[in-house]
């Protein structure tokens, strides 16, 4: 029998009930058939039904009257559109540069380059800011990157994590129109990485912190915002906690309690939990415990890591001592973003009435998201085969775009706290449910939301550039 190929790939629009299996439920009913399943997105949603555009490889037509017969025979649950879809293939990477000026004859090369370019970089060495009007820096991030933390493949190297930020830059254009472009560091070295981020600072509006291993990237992101005038952000800490706090905000208003009253657990202090915890706190949460392998952090404890003592100092103010397991018992939420199958349904019935269970560990996470659905209200994870992905797409391009257009020189609590609000309401009442908590990455609504809400923030906070972009300079 033939296999399952890319070359005839198929994307379901598919109508389901808002029911916490529809989408387990579609995915096991595709795979039944033999097909690979190879994407899955809720691209819409109301009071009662979901929507949801599933991508799969299929043998041929026949496979693909097999698999819509399948879909429809699910009880609710029909197909409303059947689309073929082209995958390019392409070598030598996934971006390129283009040129947004045209050089038609030689007026136009003298004003793009020699003579007339000797103007416009005078105007920059008398007031270094012009390079925020006059460069790609007005619209343009690095993605720099040592290779140490790559998705869930760990240290493969600079060049290994190449296709990865490739697709950051990608994100960044088409949901931010922000240009970005890869900067693979080989080195580990932490005084390095910050030497060389310090130096290539002058040609970009920001930079982008991806996939480097903690405890360094906390340094490295501290260091950087203190020495530069543009905003560095790492997005392993703070996209996953802008987005986190955003689907919070939205699963609080289905069970109708109150952000300064919930009881919060968090597994995993690394990077991640450390951003999702401060955030949380900025937000206004004020009960939180935070696990890691060895138990809870207990209050006044002393580590040898600082985050770990700030969050000795901040966190666990009943002053708490036990495990994981026991540390949920009566609480509100949990969040996990550490490792797989730490807790189980058991674990979850002992939470509070209405519990929130955010099990983000990828691809395996912290609990069996079916099994806490039986006891949790609210069950969000870090995939694409349940509902409610956490997921950063909605953040960094917004993010990014909002800080560029106010020329923002340095990032905020209240930009992230302003960026999670913005993604929080998208989500209207009428399509609000336990299913569906936060946006699709491919929501057009999201980014600009952001954009004008964290560029707002960081007007407001007064860490932005003095240049105004929009007055023409006569010389």
């Amino acid at each position: 029998m033939v296999s399952p190929s890319p070359g005839y790939s198929i994307t379901f629009r598919v109508e389901t009930p808002a029911s916490f299996s529809a989408s387990s439920d579609l995915t096991a009913a595709i795979a039944e058939t033999g097909a690979q399943i190879t994407a899955l997105d809720v691209t819409g949603s109301g009071v009662d039904h979901m929507v949801i555009d599933v991508s799969a490889n299929a043998r041929g037509q026949r496979h693909v009257d097999k698999i819509t017969a399948k879909i429809d025979a699910l009880e609710g649950t029909r197909v409303k559109l059947v689309s073929d879809r082209t995958f390019v293939i392409h070598s030598g990477g996934k971006i390129e540069t283009t040129s947004k000026v045209q050089l038609r004859n030689r007026e136009d090369l003298s004003r793009a380059y020699t003579p007339g370019v000797a103007r416009v970089c005078n105007a920059i060495a008398e007031n270094k800011e012009n390079a925020r009007r006059f460069t790609i820096k007005a619209n343009t991030v690095a993605v720099v990157t040592d290779g140490t933390a790559v998705l869930g493949l760990g240290d493969i190297g600079p060049e290994a994590a190449m296709p990865v930020m490739e697709g950051k830059a990608i994100l960044f254009k088409k949901f931010g129109n922000v240009n970005a472009w890869p900067v693979a560091l080989d080195t580990k070295d932490t005084e390095e990485i910050i030497s060389i981020c310090k130096a290539i600072a002058p040609a970009y509006g920001g930079i982008n912190l991806e996939d480097i291993s903690a405890p360094r990237c906390f340094e490295i992101e501290r260091r950087l915002r203190d020495e530069l005038d543009i905003p560095v952000f790492h997005d392993d800490q703070h996209g996953t906690a802008i987005v986190t706090l955003a689907a919070l905000n939205n699963a609080l208003k289905v069970v109708n309690k109150n952000i300064e009253d919930v009881k919060v657990v968090v597994s995993g202090v690394g990077a991640a939990g450390f951003a999702i915890i401060k955030l949380l706190m900025a937000s206004g949460v004020k009960h939180i415990r935070a696990a890691g392998r060895a138990g809870v952090i207990e209050r006044g404890s002393s580590h040898a890591d600082e985050h770990r003592n700030w969050l000795a100092s901040n966190t666990n103010e009943e002053g708490f001592s036990g495990t994981l397991k026991e540390a949920v018992v009566g609480a509100d939420v949990f969040i996990g973003v550490s490792a797989p199958n730490l807790l189980d349904g058991d674990d979850i019935a002992a939470m509070n009435d209405d519990a929130i269970v955010f099990a983000m560990a990828n691809p395996d996470p912290e609990v069996d998201p079916e099994e806490a659905s039986k006891h949790a209200a609210i069950v969000a994870t870090g995939r694409s085969d349940f509902p409610n992905q956490i997921n950063n797409v909605l953040v960094f391009p917004g993010f990014f775009r909002g800080m560029l257009d106010a020329g923002a020189t340095g990032v905020s609590d209240e930009m992230m706290v302003a960026a999670a609000d913005a993604i929080s309401a998208t989500i209207t009442a009428e399509e609000l449910n336990p299913s569906f908590l936060i946006p699709s990455v491919f929501d057009k609504r999201v980014s600009p939301a952001v954009a004008e809400a964290v560029a707002e923030a960081a007007r407001a906070s007064g860490h932005v550039s003095t240049i105004d972009k929009n007055v023409d300079v006569v010389r």
